[in-house]
């Protein structure tokens, strides 16, 4: 992990701290989304219980993959419900090809477009990673607007980016900071927080 984000992710999870204790925190995390031009990472919400996928996994049919679980698939409708009841532009939602990242994206957002760079990580070798970091870096690196951009993505995919293990269901505001790495401007970690 290099210093920056190290630095980063402490100064995040002490924000955390306060936001989850003080309304003023969570509104200051949420007035950063009122004009758009950001990018939003998202873990998808709870799956069933488990690690990875199953070894008969096959990335066009969901029964062979872990999907939501009941509270995950209220969780991403709480996600999107927040974003409404605050008027939060959304521009764009993309996904990973993975069901449970989709039907994350879809829940909260009504709508989604899968795409492979944000597909997991877990089983990669060290280059595919970079590569799709790479990617999602080129892609989202220089993104300003109109309204926010949300990437819905893995748990792995996002320490990649931001050296932060995240939560179910976080939400993590990023900005460009090197062509290699994002740096955290805020997240919102607890789903009943929302």
């Amino acid at each position: 992990m290099s210093r920056r984000i190290f630095i980063a992710t402490l100064a995040c999870l002490a924000a955390d701290l306060l936001a989850a204790s003080d309304p003023a925190g969570k509104k200051h995390f949420w007035s950063t989304l009122k004009t758009g031009g950001r990018v939003i990472l998202l873990r998808h919400v709870q799956t069933d219980p488990g690690v990875g996928d199953p070894a008969n996994f096959k990335l066009e049919s969901c029964g062979t993959q872990r999907n939501l679980s009941a509270k995950g698939r209220a969780d991403a409708k709480r996600i999107g419900q927040a974003f409404a009841s605050r008027n939060i532009p959304v521009r764009e939602v993309l996904s990973s090809r993975w069901c449970r990242c989709i039907d994350t994206a879809q829940l909260a957002f009504g709508r989604v477009k899968p795409v492979a760079m944000l597909d997991s990580m877990f089983d990669d070798p060290a280059s595919a990673r970079r590569q799709k970091a790479d990617a999602v870096l080129a892609f989202a690196g220089g993104y300003t607007g109109p309204g926010n951009l949300v990437l819905v993505t893995h748990a792995q995919n996002i320490q990649a980016l931001t050296g932060i293990s995240p939560a179910p269901g976080e939400l993590i505001v990023v900005a460009l900071a090197t062509s290699e790495e994002f740096t955290v401007i805020g997240r919102l970690a607890v789903p009943g927080e929302y």
